[in-house]
């Protein structure tokens, strides 16, 4: 393997065997090149069969970018049988096959958070609790408390405050809730596997023995409960390579642990640490602001990022009047760059914060026809056909899982009304049985009217017939008949505002339909492992799309000519030649929850990520004044800003034009712009 364009540093983590390694790859160093090559080396020089070699990172997206790249390096018949997933898949796949020893049935269903807080909010009203603050506190709590590899019966030994208390309580509830029903949330996902891992020896051998190698991509996002499983898998062996940066760990507040890299070398006491440096993205200007900054932070590791992209421009600092200025500026600019030196929409960025900046933006975008795409929109997997859709699939596979059942029971309308189905959750209770178990029970007709007793059956049969010809081998045809026998074309026409927008609902459940049978194929890249498990093609491919649901929600791609607005969460792993940083002031960035809770080296390391983006141009802008609740609030410039080297910053406001001249001569500007942009004369 020619190795011989990767630099010093590169070479040495693509070729590193023997003991476990810690790459530390700064921001736009080439990781993800050093990552797969490494994948390729060791197939092709360590002789690593490639089935036995496992890459986990966070997004479906980052494992479809590996496996592709893995892909083009050398001979794909070398690559078979490599893993490249998600941490959830790789969790997935393996409950899967161990389904038995995790207490669950196959056909298991996985809940999203939409789910979960549903369950809550129903186990919570028989504490008459129905305050949504609170629910979402519990469930923000129990996702934690998994996240941290504890059990329920550990968080009540635990608890002591009446919060604590009460959310243990509603995890206890929750967890039998689960176990009844047949299903796991998505953290369940990673911590089942670590709890099988911990009281199953053989199993744990068994798993070693197919991950003889592991790679990890991101390692400065990974929780507690995650970290677990890397160090499980990999103590004994030492097969690891793990690539990270803990500048970039910015997601705290979903129980990332950048001190999991800390540990590293106490849990492997031969780790090797290589770090990369070189940043292959940015000018001198933009890496030397950054370093600047983030040097303030305490740090694991020192590093120091370098670039030979030559010096660059300087950093920008706009203030504008009012929040509504600083929108108006940033399109204009965005048109006189575009026009000045001939850029592409695509080619700008405009990160923020929160999500709730962005609308003002937005307005102004649209006002001066500028086309954009919004990172976090409405998921594929969000519209309400799909989810309709996907609860019919999920209870066809599991009847076990009441929330698919409540969601599609009056889907479309049966006239199965609230009475009943409280009668029918009142007997299911008393039985510790799902409900769609007890509807056929004599006990159950004998508490309700003929007439519900009678829509129920209805209902049960329509499930009982597509659930038998699905697992019997009919696949497709048996969910394209349930389809048409229940008429679900006609009921989107009779819920949508009109018949493109039907025919556009429709269009949205073909395709998912697609995407199952394209699965069902064996898609080479997508392909289904049925190996080691009880589940059949059909049932192993709609969990899969459930897990896509849950990964995918915020991961929708789009390579049109727009320019791209995104919070600094969602940028995360992007670049682009010409960034905006908005609203970088007290109390959004620092935000102002992190400035009560004292976590600012977080918000600096946001800070950080937003610097790094850019390759050639970086703006930062502020307004001095934004509209809150209806009303202009005066602000205060980020702390941020005045931790950016003097040197490289050209900070507008000073000594410079008196701001209404300034403002008459942008205003000035865009009108131009604009007539040139509509063909008129200037």
């Amino acid at each position: 393997m020619d190795l011989n364009r990767f630099n010093p540093r590169q070479r040495e983590a693509i070729t590193h065997v023997g003991s476990p390694l810690l790459v530390l790859a700064g921001a736009g160093s080439g990781k993800t090149s050093v990552i797969t090559h490494k994948i390729a080396w060791l197939i092709q020089e360590a002789g690593i069969p490639a089935r036995h070699i496992t890459a986990v990172t966070f997004t479906n997206k980052a494992s479809r970018e590996m496996r592709e790249r893995v892909g083009n390096i050398g001979p794909k018949d070398q690559t078979r049988g490599l893993t490249v997933s998600t941490f959830h898949a790789f969790g997935l796949n393996l409950l899967r096959r161990e389904a038995g020893y995790a207490g669950l049935k196959s056909g298991f269903s996985i809940l999203d958070a939409e789910d979960t807080k549903s369950i809550l909010t129903d186990l919570l009203k028989r504490e008459s609790i129905d305050d949504h603050d609170i629910i979402s506190k519990i469930q923000h709590t129990i996702s934690n408390w998994k996240n941290d590899g504890l059990s329920p019966e550990a968080t009540q030994i635990q608890a002591n405050d009446p919060q604590s208390v009460l959310a243990a309580s509603a995890y206890v509830e929750y967890y039998r809730y689960l176990k009844a029903c047949n299903a796991v949330d998505f953290d369940d996902l990673i911590l089942k596997p670590v709890e099988l891992f911990r009281s199953e020896p053989d199993l744990l051998a068994r798993w070693r023995s197919k991950v003889r190698y592991l790679l990890v991509d991101e390692y400065q996002d990974t929780n507690l409960i995650q970290y677990e499983m890397v160090r499980l898998l990999t103590q004994i062996s030492g097969a690891l390579t793990i690539v990270g940066d803990d500048d970039q760990s910015i997601y705290a507040w979903r129980g990332a642990r950048p001190e999991n890299l800390n540990e590293l070398s106490a849990d492997f006491p031969t780790l090797k640490v290589i770090k990369l440096e070189q940043n292959y993205r940015s000018t001198r200007v933009i890496l030397e602001t950054a370093n600047t900054l983030i040097a303030r932070n305490s740090h694991i590791f020192e590093k120091t990022l370098w670039s030979d992209k030559g010096f660059g421009e300087r950093i920008e600092i706009l203030p504008a009047k009012t929040d509504e200025d600083e929108a108006e500026r940033i399109a204009s600019l965005i048109l006189e760059r575009r026009l000045n030196l001939r850029q592409q929409f695509s080619d700008f960025a405009v990160l923020y914060r929160s999500n709730h900046q962005a609308r003002i933006l937005e307005f102004k975008l649209q006002h001066f026809k500028i086309p954009y795409k919004l990172s976090g929109g409405t998921s594929f997997f969000a519209r309400s056909e799909i989810r309709d859709l996907m609860s019919y699939l999920r209870l066809l596979i599991n009847p076990d899982d009441d929330n698919a059942l409540l969601r599609i029971i009056n889907v479309p309308r049966r006239r199965i009304g609230p009475t009943t189905l409280e009668v029918l959750g009142k007997y299911a209770r008393e039985r510790h049985q799902p409900l769609y178990a007890c509807i056929p029970e004599m006990g159950l007709i004998n508490r309700l009217e003929p007439e519900a007793a009678r829509r129920l059956a209805q209902f049960h049969q329509l499930i009982e017939r597509a659930q038998r010809d699905l697992l019997a081998g009919q696949g497709m045809h048996a969910i394209d008949e349930l389809l048409e026998e229940i008429n679900y074309r006609g009921w989107l026409s009779d819920q949508s505002s009109s018949e493109p927008m039907a025919e556009n609902r429709w269009g949205n459940v073909i395709q998912l339909l697609e995407a199952l049978r394209k699965d069902l194929k064996h898609d080479p890249e997508e392909a289904i492992d049925e190996d080691d498990s009880n589940d059949t093609a059909i049932e192993a491919a709609i969990r899969k799309l459930v897990l896509r649901d849950i990964l995918e929600r915020e991961e929708e791609e789009d390579d049109s000519d727009r320019v791209q607005l995104a919070t600094l969460h969602a940028a995360k792993g992007l670049e682009f030649p010409d960034v905006f940083l908005m609203g970088v002031e007290e109390d959004l960035l620092p935000h102002k929850n992190s400035i009560e809770a004292d976590t600012i080296e977080e918000e600096r390391r946001l800070m950080y990520v937003g610097i790094t983006r850019a390759k050639q141009n970086l703006t930062v802008t502020y307004a001095k004044r934004r509209k809150q609740f209806g009303e202009l609030i005066e602000t205060t410039p980020s702390r941020f800003l005045d931790e950016l080297p003097e040197e490289h910053i050209h900070w507008h406001g000073k000594d410079e034009l008196a701001p209404e001249i300034a403002r008459q001569k942008g205003q000035d500007t865009l009108s131009a712009l604009h007539a040139m942009l509509k063909g008129e004369s200037v």
